[in-house]
């Protein structure tokens, strides 16, 4: 397994598509955070915070983490190459845990340059310091749990077909039902009785609530037991199609 996750993570840095991703992802929330001039602009706001990457983020790793987990099993299919590889002495259920975690290794690394930005806001806060650190420490454990689910979403949707953009566009609208859908389900009138429920299955609730410097063990539950959901939906698949 750990051979197979080398090699997966090598892949992306041997391509454009890590190196891309991370570059598309630090550029499009440094524009918004610190050059456009707006409301996200944390030079011309009047709190010392970073709530506008962890706004921005599940918005563009809504399109960048499909991009990623994409080709994770749809390239191996079109290649031919998969039944070799689940003929490898390891698990099914390996394979696709070695794919999920090298994913999100690309996505973790995209995150961690940010770090500079706390940093920065850290300082220009007056006085040097007065930030809310609890709620942005959470906010960033809450942002990674979001990403894990975003790649266990892809790698399922990478093993549903051997066409990249199908792939793609399959995370895509399914990453977005589970962050926006959910809670526009939850505003119809006739769901009202049951509003809450609603809300509670979508992800945006559970980000919120980390995003306040509270880490419930309810909202790790939730996202830890999504990404098993997809991991395993997804070994159910390669089954299937190995037989």
């Amino acid at each position: 397994m750990l051979a197979l996750l080398k090699r997966e993570i090598a892949s992306f840095f041997s391509s454009i598509t890590g190196a891309l991703v991370v570059s598309v992802f630090l550029l499009i929330t440094g524009l918004f955070i610190w050059v456009l001039p707006g409301d996200m602009n944390v030079i011309f706001g009047e709190y010392a915070t970073l709530d506008s990457l962890f706004y921005l983020a599940p918005w563009v790793y809504l399109f960048l983490v499909p991009a990623v987990t994409m080709r994770l099993f749809a390239d191996e299919k079109k290649m031919g190459t998969l039944d070799l590889l689940l003929t490898r002495p390891i698990s099914t259920f390996e394979v696709v845990w070695a794919k999920f975690l090298a994913g999100l290794t690309v996505v973790v690394i995209s995150l961690l340059p940010t770090l500079i930005y706390m940093y920065s806001i850290y300082q220009l806060a007056n006085p040097v310091g007065n930030m809310d650190m609890g709620g942005t420490w959470g906010s960033y454990i809450g942002l990674f749990f979001l990403a894990c689910v975003y790649v266990a979403i892809g790698t399922f949707s990478s093993a549903l077909s051997d066409n990249q953009i199908v792939a793609f566009v399959i995370a895509v609208v399914m990453s977005f039902a589970f962050y926006s859908g959910f809670d526009s389900m939850a505003s119809i009138q006739s769901l009202k009785s049951i509003s809450e429920f609603i809300r509670q299955i979508g992800i945006d609730s559970h980000y919120s609530s980390m995003s306040r410097g509270v880490v419930d063990s309810r909202d790790l539950i939730y996202f830890g037991s999504l990404v098993f959901a997809f991991l395993y939906m997804t070994k159910m698949v390669l089954t299937s199609q190995k037989q």
